[in-house]
C-alpha cells in the first residue's frame, strides 16, 4: 500500500530523517522531517493552472503548533487551537521568505505549503526542522522550484559557533549572558537566500562568521533532499515562461523616456503620480492586443527595473539624487506627548515613526504559552502601519504577518540593551505608530524606540540604531550598495539588509535575497557600510537625546525587596488576606514571585513606603537593643502587653513602665496608647520582654541607663 522513501544524516548532536511516502499521499509532495524526537510534516499542493489575470505570485505559507505535539491541551474555553500565535507567524515568514524567489519566474499558479508539528522533544525547535520539510516537499512535488534550501540556527558561547542550540539554549537570551546569538540562516548550495538574527552587540566579522558557518553546516542536509528527491520526486510539472519579449520591447519603445523622467522625481507623491501617468500614457499607445495580453504588468514592471537598476550601477545616482552610502536627512524629538511616560517622533526623509513607550508593573507582563512551556515576558514592542502612512485609503484590521514580522524585528534589535529585572523592574511596552512611510519602517521603530524609552527613563546599556541596505546585482557581476534604500528601492532591488545596534556592535540582522544569493564580499561590503549608516544615524539621534531621561510623574514608581523563601506564605496570608489588607492599607500595588522578590508599585512614594514598611513588619525579626514604636494592646496587673514590631507583641513588666514604683500599670498607660519601647529581650520561653523607662516617650531616644535590669 505504501511505497516509502526515507534518508537520514547525523547533523549536529542529533540524527536528521526525512520520509515520504506513507501520509498525504494526494499532496503533490509530503515529508516528514525528524530531528531528535521533533517531527514537522510540510505538504505541498499546487495549482495546474493560473487565475485568468494574474500578475502576482499567490505563494501561502502555513505554519502550525499542535498541542498535542508536546503532550499539552490547548488553553482557553474551547481547547482548541486557535488564530495562528506570533511564532507561528514569525516561523511561517521564516519559511517563505527564502524559497518564495527560488521558483521559476513567471510561475503564477497558486502553491500551498502547510507544515504542522507533530511531535516536539522540548530540545530541538521546529522552525529548522518545518523549514526543512518544506524544502523537501517542495522539491519532490514537481512544482518548479529551483532548490532545494535548508536552514540552520546558530549560537555563538564562548567565541565558538554553536550548530542549532537547544531551545533552553535560546530561550531568554537577554538573562543569559553566556549566549550572544540567536541566528537563523537558510540557503541553497551556492548562496544565502535569507537571514534572521537576535545578537548582542557581535562585531561585523563575528556575524558574517557565524552566516558562513551556518551556510556551511547546510550543505549536507541539502545533499540529503537532493537523495530523496532522486528517489521519490514527481515528474517536473510541464511549465515553461511566457516570452514576452516582443511586448516588452514595446512597451520600451513607447515609454522608456517617460518612466526614466518620471524616476528623476525626488519626491515621492509625484514620483509615483508620474510613474502612473507614464504607465497609462504607455498603455494608451499600445495595440488592443498588447493591452489584453496577461504578461503586460511584468513588462511593466521590468522597464521599471531597467531604468532604476540601470542608471544606479551606471551613474551611482539614487532616485532622490543621493550618492549610493548616503543617509536621508533625519530629525528626532522627544517628549511630544505630555501624558505618556515616554515619546519620541523619529523622521528619516519621507519615513517617520511616531513611537511610544509605556511602564507598567508586573501585573503588566505578557503570558505566553508556547509549546515547550508557559513563560512571561517583560518586554513587548507592537507595530502599527496604517494606510495613510503611504497616502492610501484601505481596510484596517487587526495586525497581519508583516506587521508582526516587523515588530519582531525591531523587538530583537531593542531587547538587547534593556537593564535586567532586578535593576529596573517595570513592563516596558513600546508601540510604534507608522506615520509615514518610503523605506524602512521597522529601523525608524528601532530608532524612535530607543529614544521614546530613553525619554521615559529606562537605562537602555547604549542608544540603538537600525538602516536598511538594498543591493542591484547585474547580470554581468557589477553591483551597487544602498544605504537607507526607498521603497521603490526595495520593490525594485535585489536585497533587502536590515542592520541594527549599537555603538559597539550588531543586535540585530536581517536579509532577505530575491536573486540567487549573493558573495561573501557583497555581504561583507554590506555589512562595512551598513555600520558607517548606523554609527552616521545615531549622531543624529544623539542632538535629541543621550541618555534616560526622569520619569515622567504619570508612571509608577516600583522598588524591590527580597525575602527569604520560607516567609512568602506569611506575606500572602491564608487566602491571600494579609497581601490584600497590605494593598488596602498601602494603596500600592504588590507583586511577589517564587523567588520571594517583591515588587511594590505606585506613583505615591508614601503609599510604596507603607507597604514595604508592611512586608519589612512580617518578614523581619526583631533586633536585641533596638527601639520601636508599638501600641498598647492589653494591661494586666503585672505589666502591659506592646504590639511593637508587626504582629508581634511583647511584656513591658511594670517595673520597666517608669523609673519609680508604680501601684498599677493602668496609673500612666490606657489601651490603644502609642508608646516607645525597647527590646530587652527573650526570656527561657521566648517570651519577649519590652521596656520603656529608658526611652524618652516624645523623641523614641535612649537617654537613661538600664536601671533596674
Amino acid at each position: 500500500m505504501f511505497n516509502v522513501t526515507t534518508k537520514s544524516m547525523q547533523w549536529g548532536e542529533e540524527t536528521l530523517t526525512l520520509e515520504t511516502g506513507k501520509i498525504a499521499r494526494q499532496a503533490d509532495g509530503c515529508v516528514i522531517a525528524t530531528l531528535g524526537e521533533t517531527s514537522v510534516m510540510a505538504a505541498v499542493t499546487f495549482a495546474k493552472q493560473p487565475k485568468p489575470g494574474q500578475d502576482f505570485f499567490p505563494l501561502t505559507v502555513h505554519y502550525q503548533e499542535k498541542y498535542y505535539a508536546a503532550g499539552k491541551v490547548p488553553g482557553g474555553f474551547f481547547k482548541r487551537e486557535a488564530r495562528p500565535t506570533e511564532k507561528e507567524t514569525l516561523t511561517a515568514r521564516l519559511i517563505d521568505r527564502p524559497i518564495r524567489p527560488l521558483f521559476v519566474p513567471g510561475f503564477k499558479n497558486e502553491v500551498l505549503v502547510m507544515c504542522t508539528v507533530l511531535s516536539h522533544d522540548l530540545v530541538n525547535d521546529p522552525d529548522i526542522v518545518a523549514m526543512i520539510a518544506a524544502s523537501a516537499a517542495l522539491t519532490i512535488s514537481g512544482a518548479p522550484f529551483r532548490g532545494p534550501i535548508a536552514g540552520a540556527r546558530v549560537g555563538f558561547e564562548d567565541g565558538e559557533y554553536v550548530l542549532n542550540p537547544t531551545v533552553d539554549d535560546m530561550h531568554d537570551l537577554r538573562n543569559n549572558p553566556d549566549q550572544r546569538l540567536d541566528l537563523v540562516v537558510a540557503g541553497t548550495k551556492n548562496a544565502v537566500m535569507m537571514v534572521e538574527s537576535e545578537a548582542y552587540e557581535l562585531s561585523e566579522a563575528e556575524m558574517l562568521g557565524a552566516v558562513t558557518f551556518a551556510h556551511e553546516q547546510i550543505q549536507p542536509v541539502i545533499d540529503l533532499i537532493i537523495s530523496l528527491a532522486e528517489d521519490a520526486a514527481k515528474e517536473p510539472f510541464d511549465f515553461q515562461p511566457a516570452d514576452y519579449s516582443e511586448l516588452y520591447d514595446a512597451v520600451k519603445a513607447a515609454g522608456e523616456d517617460k518612466i526614466r523622467a518620471a524616476y528623476a522625481i525626488t519626491d515621492k507623491q509625484e514620483r509615483t503620480t508620474a510613474v502612473s501617468d507614464a504607465k497609462a500614457a504607455i498603455i494608451e499607445a499600445l495595440t488592443e492586443e498588447q493591452r489584453e495580453d496577461e504578461n503586460l504588468g511584468t513588462a511593466l514592471k521590468k522597464l521599471e527595473a531597467a531604468v532604476l537598476r540601470g542608471d544606479v550601477v551606471k551613474t551611482g545616482k539614487r532616485i532622490d539624487g543621493r550618492a549610493l552610502d548616503t543617509v536621508r536627512p533625519i530629525v528626532s524629538e522627544t517628549g511630544l506627548l505630555p501624558r505618556t511616560h515616554g515619546s519620541a517622533l523619529f523622521t528619516r526623509g519621507e519615513t517617520q515613526g511616531l513611537v511610544v513607550t509605556t511602564l507598567g508593573t508586573g501585573d503588566d507582563e505578557q503570558f505566553i504559552d508556547a509549546l515547550h512551556g508557559n513563560f512571561k515576558s517583560n518586554f513587548l514592542l507592537h507595530y502599527n502601519f496604517p494606510p495613510y502612512s503611504v497616502g492610501e485609503a484601505g481596510r484596517v484590521g487587526p495586525p497581519g504577518r508583516r506587521e508582526i514580522g516587523h515588530g519582531k524585528l525591531a523587538w530583537r534589535a531593542l531587547q538587547a540593551v534593556l537593564p535586567a529585572a532586578t535593576d529596573f523592574p517595570y513592563t516596558v511596552r513600546v508601540v510604534s505608530e507608522i506615520t509615514e512611510s518610503n523605506g524602512s519602517s521597522s529601523m525608524a521603530s528601532v530608532c524612535g524606540g530607543s529614544l521614546s524609552m530613553m525619554d521615559a527613563g529606562v537605562p537602555l546599556k547604549a542608544p540603538v540604531a537600525g538602516v536598511a541596505m538594498g543591493l542591484i546585482l547585474e547580470e554581468d557581476g557589477d553591483y551597487a550598495v544602498l544605504t537607507d534604500i526607498l521603497g521603490d528601492e526595495d520593490h525594485l532591488g535585489d536585497m533587502d539588509f536590515k542592520v541594527a545596534g549599537t555603538e559597539a556592535g550588531i543586535t540585530s540582522l536581517q536579509m532577505d535575497i530575491k536573486v540567487a544569493g549573493i558573495t561573501p564580499e557583497i555581504m561583507s561590503k554590506a555589512l562595512e557600510q551598513a555600520k558607517a549608516g548606523r554609527l552616521h544615524i545615531l549622531g543624529e539621534m544623539a542632538k535629541a537625546l543621550t541618555e534616560a531621561g526622569s520619569f515622567s510623574i504619570h508612571a509608577p514608581r516600583i522598588e524591590t525587596m527580597q525575602i527569604p523563601t520560607d516567609k512568602i506564605r506569611e506575606v500572602i496570608g491564608s487566602g491571600g488576606k494579609v497581601i490584600r489588607e497590605i494593598v488596602e492599607v498601602s494603596g500600592a500595588k504588590v507583586d511577589i514571585n517564587d523567588d520571594g522578590i517583591i515588587k511594590i508599585a505606585s506613583p505615591n512614594g508614601e503609599a510604596i513606603q507603607k507597604a514595604y514598611d508592611m512586608i519589612h513588619a512580617i518578614v523581619a525579626e526583631p533586633e536585641e537593643g533596638h527601639i520601636y514604636k508599638g501600641k498598647v494592646v492589653k494591661i494586666v496587673d503585672f505589666g502591659a502587653f506592646v504590639n511593637f514590631f508587626g504582629k508581634r507583641d511583647g511584656l513591658v513588666h511594670v517595673s520597666q513602665i517608669e523609673n519609680r514604683r508604680l501601684n498599677h500599670p493602668s496609673d500612666v498607660l490606657k489601651e490603644g496608647q502609642e508608646v516607645w519601647v525597647k527590646l530587652l529581650g527573650f526570656d527561657d520561653r521566648g517570651k519577649v520582654r519590652l521596656a520603656m523607662k529608658m526611652v524618652n516617650q516624645e523623641t523614641g531616644k535612649e537617654e537613661a541607663p538600664d536601671a533596674g535590669e
